[in-house]
Order: C-alpha cells, then sequence, then structure tokens
C-alpha cells in the first residue's frame, strides 16, 4: 500500500481535499492530512479523520509521537506528498525556503517526491511572481497538477480551480507506474532519438491590433513532448501562443504565425528520427496585413486571404528516414478524412479526434482519438485526459515506428 501525505492550505478549495482524501481512500492509498491554520478556517481535522482513519496534523509543536520529530518523520514515511490546495501563499513560502507552518516546515526537511494543485484567483495564478515562483519549484522537482478552468469563488469564469480529486488520483497512479519501470525507460525505443513536436494554435496578423486564431490549447503536443523527454528522446518542441509551460529538459522554440512555424520546422526536419504534427496550423493568412489599424467602415467588410504552408504535406514530400505522426481535428466522416489524410500526406500515422463534440478537444483537458496506421491498422484509445493519451499514443508507437 503506497502512502500519501496530504498537505492541506488556506483556500475555498479545500472542501474538495475532503473528497481527495475519501477518493485516494478508496484507491488503497493510505493517507494521512496536514492542515494549515488558514486551511482550518474552511475546514475541520475531524472530517479527515473520520474518512482517512488516521491522525490529522495541525501544528509542528503538537508531537504525538516522543520518540520522533514528527515533520521529518512525516515526510520519510510518506511515498508522496501532494498538497491541495496549493495557494499562492504557501507556494511562495516553498519557493523561498519558508518554514513557518507544519506543512512548509515538512516539505522543507524531505526528499520525498512532492506534487501541488494550485487553487486561487485567476489573476494571482497568471501574476509574473506566482509564475516565477512555480517554475522554480519545478526547477527543485516539484511536479504541478494544472488547475482547470471554470467558476471561480471570486465569481470569474477562468483557469484557477483547483484540479478534480479523481485527475489528482489519476495522476499519482501514473507516477507510481512511472516508477515501476523507470528503470526500463533506458529500453525504450525512443531513447537517444531526436523528436519534433509541433503544438498549440498559429496566429495570422490582419492589423497591429487583431489576428485570426483558432482554439488550439497545445495540451496534447506538451504532453507528447514531455512523454517523449521521459523515455530518454532529444525532443524538440516548436509551439504557437499558449499558457503552458514547456517540459523540463528539452529544446523550446516560441513561433507565432503559420509561416514561422514552417521554417522552424522546415530547418530542423533533417535531423529528426520521429516527427509529431500536433499544431493547429492556420490554412489561411490574410494576404494584405495592413501596417495601420483598421479603421470601421459603412457596410460589409472583405478579406483576401491566402494559402498558408501545407507542413505535413512538405513533411511528408521531404520524408527521408523520418517516421511521421499526424493529426486530423474534424467535425465529421472522421474516418474518411483521416485516411484521406494519410495518404494524401504520405504519413505513417494519422490521430484523428472529433473536434465537433464540446466535451473533448482543443481548451478541454479531455479528449478521444483514434490512430490510423499506414499498414491499415486502427486503434482507439478512448476518451481519456490528454496527459494520459499521450502516454497511450507514444506507448503504441514503441514497437511499430521503426
Amino acid at each position: 500500500m503506497k502512502r500519501i501525505l496530504l498537505a492541506v492550505t488556506g483556500g475555498i478549495a479545500a472542501y474538495k481535499a475532503i473528497d481527495l482524501t475519501s477518493k485516494l481512500t478508496q484507491a488503497n492509498y493510505d493517507v494521512r492530512v496536514m492542515l494549515t491554520d488558514h486551511a482550518q478556517e474552511f475546514v475541520t481535522p475531524l472530517a479527515f479523520q473520520a474518512i482517512g482513519r488516521n491522525p490529522v496534523y495541525t501544528s509542528t509543536f503538537i508531537e504525538q509521537n516522543p520518540e520522533e520529530i514528527q515533520h521529518v518523520a512525516l515526510g520519510d514515511w510518506a511515498d508522496a506528498i501532494v498538497v491541495a490546495p496549493a495557494t499562492a501563499n504557501t507556494i511562495a513560502k516553498l519557493a523561498h525556503g519558508i518554514a513557518d507552518d507544519m506543512v512548509t516546515s515538512t516539505l522543507l526537511a524531505t526528499e520525498t517526491p512532492k506534487f501541488v494543485a494550485p487553487a486561487m484567483n485567476v489573476h494571482m495564478y497568471e501574476n509574473k511572481r506566482t509564475q516565477h515562483n512555480m517554475s522554480i519549484l519545478r526547477a527543485d522537482g516539484y511536479q504541478f497538477l494544472e488547475p482547470g478552468e471554470g467558476f471561480l469563488a471570486c465569481g470569474y469564469v477562468a483557469k484557477g480551480r483547483m484540479e478534480e480529486p479523481l485527475q489528482i488520483v489519476e495522476r499519482l497512479n501514473m507516477f507510481f507506474d512511472e516508477t515501476l519501470i523507470d528503470n526500463s525507460l533506458a529500453d525504450s525505443s525512443f531513447n537517444g532519438k531526436h523528436a519534433l513536436i509541433t503544438a498549440g494554435p498559429t496566429i495570422e496578423e490582419l492589423d497591429p491590433v487583431r489576428y485570426l486564431s483558432n482554439r488550439s490549447s497545445g495540451k496534447i503536443g506538451y504532453a507528447l513532448a514531455e512523454s517523449l523527454a521521459k523515455r530518454g528522446a532529444k525532443v524538440t518542441l516548436v509551439s504557437g501562443p499558449t499558457h503552458l509551460t514547456p517540459p523540463e529538459g528539452i529544446t523550446f522554440v516560441s513561433v507565432q504565425s503559420a509561416e514561422d512555424m514552417f521554417q522552424a520546422v522546415k530547418t530542423r526536419y533533417g535531423a529528426q528520427d520521429i516527427v509529431f504534427k500536433a499544431a493547429a496550423v492556420s490554412d489561411y493568412t490574410p494576404a494584405d496585413p495592413l501596417e495601420h489599424k483598421l479603421k470601421k467602415q459603412d457596410g460589409t467588410l472583405s478579406v483576401t486571404f491566402k494559402r498558408t504552408q501545407d507542413i505535413l504535406k512538405y513533411l511528408g514530400e521531404h520524408k527521408a528516414h523520418q517516421y511521421l505522426v499526424g493529426f486530423a481535428a474534424e467535425t465529421q466522416n472522421i474516418e474518411a478524412y483521416a485516411q484521406k489524410k494519410l495518404q494524401h500526406k504520405n504519413a505513417d500515422v494519422i490521430i484523428a479526434n472529433n473536434v465537433g463534440d464540446r466535451t473533448i478537444g482543443f481548451s478541454s483537458d479531455d479528449n478521444d482519438y483514434t490512430m490510423y496506421f499506414k499498414d491499415g491498422d486502427a486503434l482507439s484509445l478512448g476518451k481519456e485526459k490528454k496527459v494520459i493519451l499521450a502516454e497511450h499514443i507514444i506507448d503504441s508507437l514503441e514497437t511499430r515506428w521503426q
């Protein structure tokens, strides 16, 4: 039985931590809980004790066992520590080594793997100082469970909701599964290979203040990059504008337009062993972008567009040794369009999904993919979180791509 130390800090999302304790216990984890003083303004120790059936810890100065230093022993006891919810204040303290309560003292005194589930107002989350503090923790090995988008306590509908308890349990399950196979990662067929992934949208400028783009979040491309990097690949991620943080240990190339992305991919293509074309690239761009802001005028407005470079088609036409994976986001006739794209773009795999289903794809954390292979095989991956689907995609290619 794996042991989880759950650290609950002072945000309204603390109520979710009660559900998380229940979900972890049902998943056969041994759960112990720590509460900060501010967390106890929202939830009580008794609630966690009743569900987890373990003592609940609230103070560095209350030693339940005189034979040990509690905040040190708890860190040693746990197989993983989860901070959920993690407030901006706690993240800041952890980033700068402040240990003024039970939670921060324990985290500072342990080398146990740590997961952080931020929950706060969207402006607090996007604040440069918060983002900087999170980058410090990532560099120190903390793993972040990205907040979702939705209705916040402040009344905004935006990013900042604590990740759902069931998804946190799934991420922990994945983590412990991964630790079992870490020693075999060197045997991955991607180890030492060069992989390039494109991700996110592109933006096409109409005038200095307006542009055309699409709804792509870049989540699947970033997840693929992280999965390949874990397996020892030398990863280059070429990304349009997103709100995502690039995975550690990769080469990151930021681009804006379809032409920018084409040039970034073209110049690096020859050195690659495998390419994932996951970006949602604009098919058209304004033929004559304006130098100055377009002013309002009476009547209708007509804009002339020209085709952008078909990056996937170019890669297929210039393919030498590379293995080429494309994506097809469709709203109808999914299989027919995927098969057509597979043939016409000279790809080795096309991964298709239905973007007409608003519950998956684009800004959603979930998707439902089917992989169509050049040899005629098809593999349905089902509806899952994108981070999990990325692992399934890479798993399915381990023995196929070479």
